[in-house]
């Protein structure tokens, strides 16, 4: 049996700590969480209010509205998907752990990845292989890397037999062009692999037609379990509300039925509160796409805006694409950094915490290597308050707004001072 993890999350104990901070009056730059902080639609409080009365557990899966709701969702992008095949959760991440807990074999993982991959994975007795991303995105491993992984791991008596992917990906803010994403669906068919997309960014692709969408769904659909949810697109994250499409056919009907087999032992069913608010969002009326499309511009913006800082402070990045998130790279200012005590991701993260109280997650968290001085910068808790925040989705120009522009000149300073420069 492998190690089980100990102690919280590291994004979820930055988050507190950086909530405990802030209580007791510090000024913080918080980039350490995926929060999507955006006002909620009035309609979806109102359907909330509206399902308050419904306090029975109904199925398991979900009622037979909402799975309706989330199979026409799928099928408007170009994943064809009957309600039996749609299982609704409070939140992806239990849908995830189920996956785990139910799916045979080890975990290929792209490295680095969101940081509850793995002990989610271990916490199902699992080990865990990860593998370096290609050098044009995250959220996927480097094919070739991938097959030399696995058939190494297998020659070692170990069974990878579960990939995750994540598009568009957290932690690098990138999304995998179609044509890897064809050929990771080629080794996974070759190597027997169950892929799971985790999907829960879908919805924020900076610009849909630069930078098109292909889920492993469309390629490998008898093999790909996709996951989603409300929280990043709609900024729902505490209402807990994830989905999971599954494979049509025997196998995929297998892997269904044990998850609800988990769900019935582990949270019975999403509150039928929140199934409504889903069967209203998953419909997508026009208040909802408005919605995807203003916080996908935002998002966007803000994100290249940390990018373009982040570069101009020497580091490498790759340029967001999809989701809230950048992955810099210190290393060309290993020098200068080293000089001032910062030689590996966490004393780069200790440093601009402690300097500038910038707070950011530190890359070995997240599985990459301790020694690189990369990090993510989680962009989306940077839009201020209800108003300022209503003000930023209405804005042609969010990044020039006072709130903003303060906020990034602050970034700036932060990254500069690493090295004691004053770019």
């Amino acid at each position: 049996m492998t190690a089980r993890p100990a102690g919280l999350s590291p994004n979820l104990a930055l988050n507190q700590l950086v909530m405990e901070r802030q209580a007791a009056g510090e000024s913080l730059v918080h980039l350490a969480f995926g929060e999507a902080r955006l006002p909620v639609l009035p309609q979806l409080s109102r359907q909330l209010a509206a399902g308050a009365s419904r306090s029975g557990y109904g199925p398991v899966a979900g009622g037979a509205a909402v799975r309706e709701a989330a199979a026409g969702y799928f099928s408007r992008r170009r994943l064809p998907t009957e309600p039996d095949r749609i299982v609704v959760a409070p939140g992806s991440k239990p849908l995830l752990m189920a996956l785990q807990l139910v799916l045979p074999g080890d975990v290929l993982l792209p490295r680095p990845a969101w940081n509850s991959y793995a002990p989610q994975a271990r916490y199902a007795g699992k080990k865990v292989f990860g593998v370096p991303i290609p050098e044009e995105c995250g959220g996927v491993p480097e094919p070739a890397t991938l097959r030399e992984t696995i058939r190494a791991a297998r020659a070692a008596g170990d069974d990878p037999r579960i990939l995750i992917l994540t598009l568009p990906d957290n932690p690098t803010g990138t999304l995998a062009p179609p044509p890897l994403v064809r050929e990771l669906c080629s080794v996974a068919r070759s190597e027997d692999l169950v892929i799971i997309s985790d999907e829960i960014y879908r919805d924020i692709v900076h610009d849909p037609r630069a930078t098109p969408m292909l889920s492993p769904a469309e390629i490998a659909p008898e093999r790909t379990v996709v996951t989603s949810g409300l929280s990043k697109t709609l900024g729902l994250g505490g209402w807990r509300i994830g989905v999971a499409r599954f494979p049509a056919g025997e196998h995929g009907a297998q892997i269904r039925d044990a998850v609800v087999s988990v769900a019935s032992e582990v949270w019975s069913t999403l509150a039928t509160p929140m199934q409504q608010v889903a069967e209203y969002a998953f419909t997508e009326p026009p208040e909802i796409r408005e919605r995807l499309a203003a916080s996908a511009r935002l998002h966007g913006a803000v994100a290249r805006a940390v990018h373009g800082i982040a570069v101009g402070a020497g580091a490498v990045c790759r340029p967001p694409s999809g989701g809230f998130y950048v992955y810099p790279d210190f290393a060309p200012l290993r020098g200068p950094l080293a000089a001032r005590g910062v030689t590996d991701a966490e004393s780069l993260a200790r440093r601009l915490f402690d300097d500038s109280g910038v707070v950011v997650l530190p890359g070995h968290a997240l599985g990459d290597d301790p020694r690189a001085l990369r990090f993510k910068a989680a962009t989306s808790l940077l839009y201020g308050d209800e108003r300022e925040q209503r003000a930023a989705l209405e804005s042609d120009d969010p990044v020039r707004l006072p709130h903003l522009a303060e906020v990034l000149g602050r970034i700036e300073k932060s990254f500069a001072q690493l090295t004691g420069g004053n770019r």
